[in-house]
């Protein structure tokens, strides 16, 4: 089943730096200090030729990352430590006329190929088959999850953004925590993460928590994405109130906390301010996103957790690269899904994604709504 979804997702939320500069708290001294917080990942050393026309009209592919980070002071919250991998990753198309968008969305526990790429101290991590996904990014950062995402689409990559779950802290205190519905008691004494059912202000640790979980809430990876997506929909939110923007003081707060988080190859806060001003006319809520085709490997086997991407990709892949829309115009849209509060989805199937792209997207009822809720751990729609 082709999941199709209509959200605010990470890329939403990295341009709540550019509102900070764009609100008067952006002074020079200020934005310095944005400036010297940016983590730059170096360079994208490309597997695939870059467009010819480099102008400010052509297609932008944007490789958007939501890491997991645990080696800092803090981090190691759940039980785990280490420098962690690619939890999320979108690929984001840009039309060139900058009217629209699309992403599709790449599980970390896809079986793909990686190629041979630079690890940050320069020592060479060599090309390797059948590994999962978010390998790529603990071996190689974000630069070699770029070249790996080249490999597999044949699509150039113009930039990467990438922002590391462990300074959610940090920005869900500075706006005062963050509204979520949680329909089932998260109780998973493995990694000492507990969560109350019901609606709650999340905060520090248990936002940190909530975007972490997959062990004990339904549909492992493929559910903590969509989750995931959810959080970050309702942090954006939050962010445009007018509890936030009309609070310099907060807004700035938040401001420092997301340049903390970020590590991109564009060099400034200036860099990423033009970026996102090329996409201004873009309506958050319009941006389409898509989870890649894929079944659970081995085939009939869900429970060890693997996938494999199905060879229907190809033509996300192709549309990409020709700028085409992601579907065809008769496609008709889905109502708004479950847990999301302001977007429009179709169900993730538990194990696979696996109709046609080219198929007309069609309505779901609301029974198909609450049970794709319930298969990855959101709340209903009210």
């Amino acid at each position: 089943m082709t999941s199709g979804t209509r959200t605010v997702v990470l890329t939403v939320v990295v341009t709540m730096l550019f509102l900070a500069v764009a609100t008067g708290i952006g002074t020079w001294a200020f934005y310095d200090r944005l400036n010297s917080n940016l983590g730059s990942g170096g360079d994208i050393e490309h597997l695939v030729d870059e467009p010819e026309d480099t102008g400010p009209k052509r297609p932008l592919n944007i490789l958007v990352l939501g890491t997991d980070g645990r080696d800092c002071a803090g981090c190691s919250i759940d039980g785990e430590g280490g420098a962690g991998g690619s939890d999320s990753t979108i690929l984001l198309h840009v039309a060139a006329d900058r009217e629209s968008a699309y992403g599709i969305s790449i599980p970390r526990d896809a079986l793909v190929d990686r190629p041979e790429c630079t690890a940050p101290d320069g020592t060479t991590i060599p090309e390797a088959s059948g590994v999962m996904w978010n390998e790529a990014y603990a071996l190689g950062g974000p630069t070699c999850t770029a070249r790996q995402t080249e490999l597999l689409t044949g699509i150039p990559i113009d930039h990467y953004l990438a922002l590391d779950f462990a300074g959610f802290r940090g920005m869900v205190d500075a706006v005062g925590g963050v509204r979520i519905c949680i329909p089932e008691a998260i109780d998973d004494e493995e990694h000492n993460i507990f969560l109350p059912a019901g609606t709650h202000n999340l905060r520090g640790k248990q936002a940190l928590d909530y975007v972490r979980n997959r062990s004990s809430t339904p549909n492992a990876d493929l559910g903590r994405m969509r989750r995931q997506q959810y959080f970050l929909t309702a942090l954006a939110t939050k962010v445009l109130s007018a509890g936030t923007l009309t609070r310099p003081s907060r807004l700035a707060s938040f401001a420092t906390e997301l340049s903390r988080s970020i590590t991109t190859d564009v060099g400034s806060v200036a860099g990423l301010a033009d970026l996102a001003g090329q996409m201004r006319n873009l309506a958050p809520g319009s941006i389409e996103f898509e989870t890649v085709p894929n079944e659970a490997f081995p085939e009939g086997d869900p429970n060890w957790g693997r996938l494999r991407i199905l060879p229907e990709a190809d033509e996300l892949w192709q549309r990409m690269l020709e700028d085409r829309p992601l579907h065809d115009p008769a496609a008709t849209a889905r109502p708004s899904p479950t847990g999301s509060p302001s977007s429009t989805a179709a169900p993730d199937s538990p194990t696979s994604n696996t109709s046609p792209v080219e198929s007309p997207v069609e309505s779901v009822t609301p029974e198909e709504q609450e049970k794709d809720a319930a298969d990855n751990g959101l709340c209903s729609a009210a």
